[in-house]
């Protein structure tokens, strides 16, 4: 039986996107003056972005969603590809010390963000295929974790540590409500415990990120520059904010605000009101997605529309998690507002395909 797609669902999702281009504009003007001559730099290949992302999200929800349960392994295939081309110099392209682009003039494109969606198709068809996975450890689990576990091992070779955190703690989640034994969720976390403290010591900056989060003002100036600066922005604009356009903090105080820390830049204009409003729209997101998924009878996709779904609402999650100095800064977008051009075509082909599944 096929059913309208899921308007609520898709209007939440198209005014935070509109929402996302007008505030690229407000944080970014300052910085695209300076760096380009053009206080529109960063807004227009935003709306480039947003064009065809929106293009996009209208032909994947017209595509049955069973097509990605037939490729789902080609589909894995190009993105292992992908990550191993994007490390190789001359063909991937240094970003902000991380080799995660591929370089297509003025654009960047991540393929691991391809990557994080490529996974959560093939893990749905997996758990949907078979029930080995409760069964038995070495058939069932080892085999998924493994792959994951190569996926985050060439992104962390980038590195990139906030997409590979959410590309993992993703997989687990759709091993969790698969059923599987807790006695394994207790041993995955004290095994990423350790792998925590080994990244930490393979690459010192990690342990600086984590001490300035836990006391900023110990190197202001430095690795705690950014959560204060982004508390600066959050803490005294009481109900309502400064007003659209008159944020102080994107005037060279916080770098580069239209990425990782736009969610302060809100929070600076439009005050308490405007972040409440932003975060009902994603908790309307995560609602409609997940009754989507529970209402499904097909396994398949059940499993990648809660896979997408939470993917989706983690990444959210850890961003405003740094914003407000919850936890160390890891340099994860927020879905559909921040700037990134390859954050928002994924995002928006994964709430095509739940607008697909919506329909039957």
């Amino acid at each position: 039986m096929k059913r309208k797609v899921d308007k609520i669902l898709l209007a939440a999702v198209i005014i935070l996107s509109l929402f996302g281009l007008m505030m690229i504009y407000s944080s970014s003007s300052i910085w695209a003056e300076y760096k380009f001559n053009d206080s529109f730099h960063y807004v227009k290949y935003q709306g480039a972005f947003l064009i065809v992302s929106l293009i996009i999200l209208y032909v994947v929800s017209k595509i049955d969603y069973n097509i990605y349960y037939k490729y789902s392994n080609k589909i894995l295939l190009v993105c292992f590809i992908l990550l191993i081309l994007v490390l190789i110099p001359g063909i991937g392209s240094v970003r902000n010390g991380s080799r995660s682009w591929f370089g297509i003039g003025p654009l960047g494109i991540q393929p691991s963000e391809a990557a994080k969606l490529g996974l959560i198709i093939f893990t749905s068809k997996y758990l949907s295929c078979s029930n080995r996975f409760i069964k038995s450890y070495k058939e069932g689990i080892f085999p998924i974790l493994f792959i994951t576990l190569t996926f985050f091992g060439l992104i962390m070779l980038q590195p990139d540590l906030g997409t590979g955190m959410i590309l993992v703690v993703s997989i687990i989640s759709l091993l969790f409500i698969a059923g599987i034994n807790i006695n394994f969720f207790i041993i995955a976390g004290v095994l990423g415990l350790i792998g925590v403290v080994v990244l930490i010591i393979i690459a010192p900056y990690r342990l600086a990120r984590i001490t300035s989060f836990l006391d900023p003002w110990s190197d202001p100036l430095g690795s705690g520059f950014q959560i204060i600066q982004s508390l600066y922005a959050i803490g005294p604009e009481g109900l309502f904010g400064t007003g659209y356009l008159n944020s102080i903090q994107k005037h060279f105080y916080l770098p580069e605000p239209q990425t990782d820390f736009i969610f302060s830049i809100i929070a600076e204009e439009f005050g308490v009101v405007g972040a409440f409003i932003v975060v009902g729209l994603f908790t309307t997101i995560l609602y409609r997605a997940i009754k989507i998924s529970n209402r499904h009878e097909d396994p398949f996709a059940k499993y990648l529309s809660f896979g997408m779904i939470f993917q989706m609402i983690f990444q959210c999650l850890m961003n405003l998690s740094v914003v407000i100095g919850l936890i160390p800064v890891t340099g994860v977008t927020l879905p559909f507002l921040s700037y990134g051009g390859s954050s928002l075509l994924v995002s928006m082909a994964s709430i095509g395909i739940i607008l697909n599944i919506s329909r039957k």
